[in-house]
């Protein structure tokens, strides 16, 4: 175990960053508001991060667009952008929920980016329903004003190095927090965290690429173990908030408390998060460009620390479509802005085309309806399971029966190896469809398919490549 102390990981980014200049780091703070049909902004607050800007300044606009929305930072008299990236938010999926036509909510929210010298607009923008971005707030902001805040690096001493790999401008930063650990267990969250790194790197392709990313861990102590689930009646109050029940879906773990994350992570260098909870009940959660959760207790921790990532990092769909969710179907299909689903709405231009082989059928049979009859009972058992409040040991072993059905299942398949369109992903039965049979990102399996991997590739890319 090695720890850096806030002058060490200064003296480390003053090194690595002499010959670059790198700017400082900047970040809005502002409120998202709004129902189904309405939504606003209001700034909080702008705030300088205590430690340089950790990002690739080689790619300054985003060229992935895997999010929601994007924002841009613009000059006001020219009109270019010095800046881009995309994202999705908190607030983005839950005005998709039921409870978006009921009542107005507001969510804290954050946008990261370099330090600018002179006045500069930040231009917000979403996806409409053909899926284009189009703007919807605009914010005038002066980096010289006085108002500005200066954070401090608060919990620097505390931050453990579990892979560093070199300069964090040429590196994938990732951040592992631990939510709900005691002083007396943070040994216990350092051997988590390892232990999930070690996992994700054997997994490709942050295999071939593992020696691209630093590696940085940090959970301020807890009063109590564990984190909030309200659905048993079991609340903590964590330093970083995280909770499972998010929009009232019991397996789903987020955190609201978004200006407190942000404040504990600014302490240490990172592009990405993911959350490790003090729990055991099975868990998780992934906003592309946000943050990732896991159960790091969970016996599937090892599936959810990577699969939760993948939605963090690569912006990668679910393509799981059997198990409940809070989110309403779309009124309209249209062709999904991620990388690893599809509407098939012209099937001569499939996205993943190029990987196709010229015999395999398009949409490609599997065995869908006898896999649907077994989820769907399976997924009705475990909401009994759950209601009746039994023993994760009994929950491990549904999940276990489960993917051993299905990895039987598959395996007698006619297109078991083939890379095609199998319709079922993205929450829906109908409509939707992934490139393979399996994937990380439909059942509990250990590996990525090659559309979901060529996906990943591309975000390491833009973090560590030069310009060509």
């Amino acid at each position: 175990m090695r720890t850096r102390s806030l002058p060490a990981l200064i003296a480390l980014f003053v090194c690595s960053h002499a010959l670059a200049d790198a700017p400082g780091t900047m970040r809005l703070d502002f409120f998202h508001s709004g129902n189904h049909e309405t939504e606003m902004f209001s700034l909080d607050r702008v705030v300088i991060e205590p430690l340089p800007w950790t990002g690739n300044m080689h790619y300054p606009i985003d060229e992935t667009l895997r999010g929601k929305y994007l924002f841009e930072i613009v000059d006001p008299d020219d009109g270019s952008v010095a800046w881009s990236r995309s994202f999705s938010s908190i607030y983005g999926e839950w005005e998709t929920t039921g409870e978006a036509r009921k009542l107005n909510r507001s969510y804290h929210e954050s946008l990261r980016f370099p330090v600018q010298q002179t006045e500069f607009e930040l231009v917000l923008k979403k996806r409409a329903p053909s899926n284009d971005f189009e703007e919807i707030w605009r914010i005038a902001i002066d980096p010289n004003d006085y108002m500005v805040h200066r954070e401090s690096a608060a919990y620097a001493d505390q931050v453990v190095a579990i892979r560093d790999n070199g300069d964090p401008a040429t590196k994938v930063d990732l951040l592992i927090l631990g939510d709900g650990y005691t002083a007396d267990e943070h040994d216990k969250f350092i051997a988590r965290a390892r232990e999930l790194t070690d996992i994700l790197f054997e997994t490709s392709p942050f295999k071939e690429r593992k020696h691209d990313f630093n590696v940085w861990a940090l959970a301020p102590a807890s009063a109590e173990s564990g984190v909030s689930r309200p659905s048993t009646n079991t609340y903590r109050d964590t330093p970083l908030g995280t909770t499972y029940d998010a929009f009232r879906s019991v397996r789903y773990v987020l955190t609201f408390d978004n200006k407190n994350m942000r404040r504990i992570a600014s302490s240490t260098p990172y592009d990405f998060i993911e959350i490790l909870t003090n729990t055991e009940v099975y868990g998780g959660g992934g906003i592309y460009g946000l943050f990732s959760t896991a159960a790091a207790d969970s016996e599937w921790a090892p599936y959810l620390f990577v699969h939760e990532f993948g939605h963090h990092f690569a912006g990668l769909a679910d393509e799981y479509y059997t198990s409940a969710t809070a989110y309403e179907p779309p009124e309209t299909i249209v062709e999904p802005y991620e990388p690893n689903v599809t509407a098939l709405l012209d099937p001569g231009k499939l996205k993943w085309k190029q990987l196709v082989a010229p015999a395999t059928p398009i949409p490609t049979p599997w065995p869908k309806a006898a896999f649907e009859e077994h989820s769907i009972a399976v997924q009705e058992r475990r909401t009994e399971m759950r209601a009746a409040n039994v023993s994760e040991d009994e929950m491990n072993a549904l999940f276990r029966y489960t993917k051993q059905y299905s990895e039987d299942l598959f395996s007698k398949a006619e297109h078991r190896d083939a890379i095609g369109a199998f319709e079922g992903a993205n929450y829906e039965a109908e409509g939707y469809y992934r490139s393979e049979q399996n994937c990380l990102m439909f059942t509990r399996t250990d590996y990525f398919c090659k559309v979901c991997a060529a996906a990943i590739e591309d975000v390491i890319d833009e973090y560590t490549q030069p310009a060509e």
